[in-house]
């Protein structure tokens, strides 16, 4: 068994990572429509990344993993994105807990076991942190042993393909005063179900369906954090830091797909060439934006080398804001370099339209996070 591990330790090691997933995406392009049209999970291109070990690229080689750098991970799902978006996307909500429990493991020395189960099992974590916030929701009922956890969870990204779910409940404890709860729970425990409710426009195959939870046991050993409700945690920095770059990567490489599509399909068409030169590099401008704003914010991750930071938590949020708008904006403009035909569904261009639009309600949604950053820079005077 252990010369096994070691083989497979160094053969994702010495990996050609793009090569491979630009051999992937080819198998993901041709069924990204059907996943689309029909709005159910992608299954088939998980199996495909399980099977080359992606869901455990990142994590360091003596857990198991190939020790891929935050910034590849990125660039990773970055081109994944231009073949599948919505595998992208879902892929990066994998990776954002990964990347946690990463940070935890090399600065605290926590958190390795369920590395090595990820990289052992290939299993998919499922987070859901975009609803929970800093209150959270759901009930916890305390009982010998640890609690019972009865609440629903929403936007659960692979949760249709998932093996255990990372999220939070608040909880009033003996001092009558409100915590949240943070733990682990596996998608397989008794009152633990998946719904039926992710019809959406746009990034369809993500698989973020609602969890139920109904009185799912969680044990006392399964708390991994207790914070107070409501009140900005410094975990979040490490959180936010390590996340959203990960996730913009997904619309980055959507924006990039966009104007390949409007390139190859724009010159065509005689009737816009008197415009043409215009749209292509105001085009060109707001993707340069979005290519170097993104870039910046996993430079401050630091490939996972970084002391959590709310001066770098208010960058990474900002900076995730003007990714979003700079990559919707390309992806509109290239619409406008090939005109009415985008609108056509048999056109990927509709597609990527709609997914792309998915990118503002991350956290934090522009206004939060125009409070969120505003309050803190006007504390500082």
């Amino acid at each position: 068994m252990e010369t096994l591990q070691l083989n497979e330790r160094v053969q994702t090691k010495n990996t050609d990572w793009r090569a491979l997933i630009n051999a992937l995406g080819k198998d993901f392009a041709s069924r990204a429509e059907h996943y689309d049209r029909t709005g159910t999970f992608v299954f088939e291109n998980y199996e495909q990344l399980k099977a080359h070990r992606f869901f455990s690229a990142m994590i360091p080689e003596e857990l198991g993993g190939a020790g891929m750098s935050h910034a590849e991970m990125c660039n990773i799902i970055r081109i994944m994105a231009h073949y599948c978006s919505s595998t992208a996307l879902a892929f990066s909500m994998h990776q954002h807990l990964v990347a946690a429990a990463i940070w935890k493991y090399k600065h605290k020395g926590e958190g390795a076991p369920l590395l090595q189960r990820v990289a052992k099992e290939q299993l998919v974590l499922v987070s859901t942190g975009a609803r929970d916030w800093l209150e959270s929701n759901g009930e916890m009922e305390k009982v010998e042993g640890g609690y019972l956890f009865s609440g629903k969870k929403f936007f659960a990204s692979q949760s249709a393909g998932g093996d255990i779910a990372i999220t939070s409940a608040p909880w009033l404890d003996t001092n009558n005063e409100w915590q949240v709860l943070h733990f682990g729970v596996s998608m397989k425990a008794e009152g633990v179900s998946v719904l039926d409710d992710w019809d959406v426009m746009g990034m369809r195959a993500t698989g973020s369906q609602a969890i139920q939870f109904d009185r799912a046991f969680i044990p006392d050993s399964a708390i991994s954090l207790t914070r107070p409700r409501g009140a900005f945690h410094p975990a979040w920095d490490i959180v936010l830091t390590v996340a959203m770059p990960l996730i913009m990567s997904a619309y980055v490489g959507t924006a990039e797909k966009a104007v390949e599509i409007a390139l190859s399909i724009g010159k065509k068409y005689p009737r816009n060439e008197g415009h043409l030169p215009y749209i292509i590099g105001k085009l060109n401008n707001n993707l340069i934006s979005a290519q170097t704003q993104w870039k910046a914010m996993y430079g401050l991750t630091n490939n996972i080398d970084f002391q959590p930071d709310e001066n770098i938590s208010i960058d990474i949020l900002s900076l995730k804001t003007n990714v979003s708008d700079a990559a919707q904006q390309t992806v509109s403009e290239a619409m406008d370099a090939i005109g009415g035909q985008s609108f056509y569904r048999k056109n990927v261009l509709e597609r990527l339209f709609r997914d792309v639009q998915a990118s503002g309600f991350h956290p934090l949604p522009r206004w939060e996070q125009y409070a969120f950053t505003g309050e803190r820079i006007l504390a500082r005077y």
